[in-house]
């Protein structure tokens, strides 16, 4: 069985409880992608979003913290990691958790932020990771990178406090947008978190920094080709 038959084992499905953001300080313009629009009630492309926007769909307890975050983004291009509560334009209320790092150009000028929304709500079962199969049995790669995968869940349920489910749906979606196999990322990932772990201060914000690049650090042959 070659990498891509392992792949196929381990599941590789679309996510569409994680989606991407990013904010652009030069022009304070706001991008995201179409799941995180779906997730306030958007169809893709149907709204540009903006600060009022965003402030707009949170929850009314939770607006005011959220606002003060956003604001310090918005001025500062600062990260941030918050957990709250999002009110979609049907009036279904979402809980969410919101990572964003800062985005650096070649100079080490900052541009803003980019990251991520994970959406919590257990609404439905995540269809992505493949049960136990025989070949996972027979074979050790298979088993060995499914451990990799396993522990790098464990890593981002450990962070940001959220679901085995949502964890390998926020790995579904770096593999996807960084366009790198899933087990190379987990391998990655994990090795990197381990070092990181060490570190006596800003653990999250360590973690959150690795989550975003770690695709960087992956070697070029191992990539998949165009």
């Amino acid at each position: 069985m070659d990498a891509s038959d392992m792949d196929r084992v381990l599941g590789t499905a679309t996510c569409h409880r994680v989606g991407s953001f990013r904010f652009t300080l030069r022009d304070q313009r706001w991008d995201w992608s179409d799941e995180v629009a779906a997730m306030h009630g958007y169809p893709p492309g149907a709204v540009t979003p903006t600060t009022e926007l965003l402030l707009s769909h949170k929850h009314p307890d939770d607006r005011d913290a959220v606002a003060a975050t956003l604001a310090d983004t918005v001025e500062k291009g600062a990260p941030f990691c918050s957990r709250h509560r999002i009110v979609d334009t049907a009036g279904h209320t979402r809980h969410v958790l919101v990572v964003a790092d800062q985005e650096i150009d070649e100079h080490g000028d900052l541009l803003g932020t980019a990251g991520f929304y994970i959406e919590l709500d257990d609404t439905d079962h995540h269809e992505g990771e493949q049960p136990e199969s025989d070949a996972a049995h027979a074979l050790p790669d298979i088993v060995r990178a499914r451990a990799a995968i396993e522990q790098a869940k464990g890593a981002l349920m450990l962070v940001y406090g959220i679901s085995a489910d949502r964890a390998f749906d926020v790995l579904t979606w770096r593999s996807q947008e960084s366009n790198v196999k899933l087990r190379l990322l987990a391998h990655q990932l994990v090795a990197e978190f381990t070092d990181a772990v060490n570190a006596p201060t800003g653990l999250r914000s360590v973690f959150d920094h690795l989550l975003l690049t770690v695709h960087e650090r992956i070697l070029e042959d191992e990539r998949p080709t165009a």
